[in-house]
Formats: C-alpha cells, sequence, structure tokens
C-alpha cells in the first residue's frame, strides 16, 4: 500500500472516532458527567494502558523532551477541558461548525503566526466562506429571536485553536505517531491528575457505573490511543491541511445522525452553518485538481 492509500485509510479510522466523539461528549451532558470527571477518565485509562507498555519497551526517554510536555498541555490538558465543556452547552451541530469547521483556518493561522507559512489564495477565500456563513447564520438566527451565539460557541472555537495549534507543532516537530500519542497521554494525566485529585469537584457516585465505562473505554483507549495514533499517521503521508480538511467531515455526519440518535433539532440557521463551513474547511474545488505527480505522470505517458 502506498504512503498516500495509507494516509487515507488512517484519516478513515480517525473520522469515525472523531465523529463518534462529537456524540459521545454530548452524552455526557444526558449522562450528567463532568468535563472535569471524563478528562480525569481519559487521562488515567490511557496512562494505565501506555505506562507499562512504554516500561516493558524501556521507551521512556523521549518523555524528558520539552515537545512531549508542550504538545500534552495543548492537545491534551487545555483542549479537553475546553472541548467537554464545551459540548455541555452546544449541541452536535454547533461542534461541526464552531470546532471542526474552524480547525482548518485555525492550523492555517498558527502555522503563519508559529512559523511565518504564508496562506495560499484557497486559505483566503476559505476564510471569505466561513466568515459569509456564520454571518447569514446569525441573521437566519436573529430572525428567528434565537441567541446567535452562546458560551459553548466560544469555548468550541478556543478548542479549534488549541488544535490547530497541535496540529502544526506536530508536522514540525515530526515525532513519530506512537510517540506523540505517548507523550500527550502520559504527561497529561501527571499533569492533570494530581489538580484534579486535591482540587476540582468529582461527581463519579452521581453517574451510572455503566455510562462511565462506556465513556472511558472510548474516550480513554480509542479516542486517546487509537485515534491520535492514526491522526498524526495521517499528517505524516498527507500534510496537516489535507488531513485536518477530510477529518472535518465527521463531525457533520455526526451533526445529522444526532437528530435521530440524541433527540437534537437543526434549524434553517444552522443548515446554512453546517454548509457553509463545510464548504470552507474542505475546500472541495481542490480535490478535483490533480496534483503535480499526476500531471508528470500524465505527461510522461503521452510522450510514450
Amino acid at each position: 500500500m502506498s504512503p498516500r492509500k495509507q494516509g487515507y485509510f488512517f484519516v478513515l479510522v480517525t473520522m469515525c472516532i472523531w465523529g463518534g466523539f462529537t456524540l459521545f461528549a454530548r452524552l455526557n451532558a444526558q449522562w450528567h458527567i463532568s468535563a472535569w470527571d471524563i478528562a480525569a477518565l481519559r487521562f488515567a485509562i490511557a496512562f494505565l494502558i501506555l505506562m507499562p507498555i512504554l516500561i516493558y519497551k524501556k521507551d521512556l526517554a523521549f518523555l524528558w523532551s520539552k515537545h512531549a510536555v508542550i504538545l500534552a498541555l495543548i492537545g491534551g490538558v487545555i483542549y479537553c477541558l475546553t472541548v467537554y465543556t464545551a459540548f455541555l452547552y452546544a449541541p452536535a451541530a454547533h461542534a461541526a461548525i464552531f470546532l471542526n469547521g474552524c480547525i482548518p483556518i485555525c492550523t492555517a493561522i498558527a502555522a503563519y503566526i508559529l512559523f511565518r507559512q504564508p496562506f495560499d489564495k484557497h486559505t483566503w477565500v476559505s476564510l471569505a466562506i466561513m466568515i459569509t456563513a456564520l454571518a447569514l447564520m446569525s441573521v437566519l438566527m436573529l430572525q428567528g429571536n434565537a441567541s446567535a451565539f452562546g458560551i459553548g460557541d466560544l469555548l468550541l472555537f478556543i478548542s479549534a485553536i488549541w488544535w490547530g495549534i497541535f496540529t502544526v507543532l506536530l508536522k514540525q516537530w515530526k515525532l513519530s505517531a506512537w510517540h506523540s500519542m505517548a507523550s500527550v497521554a502520559i504527561w497529561s494525566a501527571i499533569i492533570y491528575l494530581p489538580i484534579y485529585a486535591l482540587f476540582l469537584p468529582k461527581h463519579f457516585m452521581e453517574v451510572s457505573p455503566v455510562h462511565l465505562a462506556i465513556q472511558g473505554i472510548f474516550h480513554g483507549v480509542f479516542v486517546v490511543i487509537i485515534a491520535t495514533l492514526t491522526y498524526v499517521a495521517a499528517i505524516q503521508r498527507l500534510g496537516a491541511f489535507k488531513t485536518g480538511s477530510i477529518v472535518t467531515l465527521a463531525p457533520f455526519i455526526a451533526a445529522i445522525l444526532a437528530v435521530p440518535l440524541l433527540g437534537e433539532s437543526l434549524s434553517p440557521s444552522i443548515v446554512v452553518g453546517l454548509v457553509g463551513m463545510g464548504i470552507g474547511a474542505l475546500q472541495p474545488w481542490r480535490w478535483f485538481r490533480q496534483d503535480s505527480l499526476a500531471q508528470k505522470i500524465q505527461q510522461q505517458n503521452k510522450q510514450d
């Protein structure tokens, strides 16, 4: 299997888990699991699985890199707390718009600010489409006597900023998929769990053990370990932008599934936002153009 096909396979796996992440994170609100608790559960389970493996393999040296700690803080602790809190206030459709719809643009902005990677014309077009979609969505919301934006939407957008920075740093620092995932999981647990144990409120006793088990396995194993491995592997093979834009599809699908599964609604204003942000994030006009490698192969075949 070629590196490109491998990249698309890893993207597909990541899409399935990220789509599920949106739905499961929304279930936290219905099951009354707080952001503090689900973050602790996520980091603790991942730590208990990964640490024995690292000790057995005698593969601990990479953990002492400052890059490992920075990635854990941004893509682990801070991102998780903001995004899990956001899902307590915002429905799945809003997450598709303000979180996943904004990740590609936040990634491009982070790449420019941190490493002076310039915007290309496609990024400018995407930005114009997204701003137009958000403006139209806001007008429709106000006409329907609904509040345009809430605290959940703001937290989702802040989460997109964190994830954009995390994505760019992953690409720039060129850590392996295994070391990237383990760094985030281990250091997130080391940093967050003592703070949680000493200072933060806990509501485990008020939640069904079955619900805790389901959320713990999904977030601690599938999201932290499997999806991080496949996401980093996809970035290494396809690049940060292409990976981020394809994976963006998953939460849009989840937003539609949330209507029958979670009883959430899709108003005309939200549909406008979903379509506009989806087009801006995916940049579909780029997907129908041949890349330079394909053009060279085609020219060689014609010459032969």
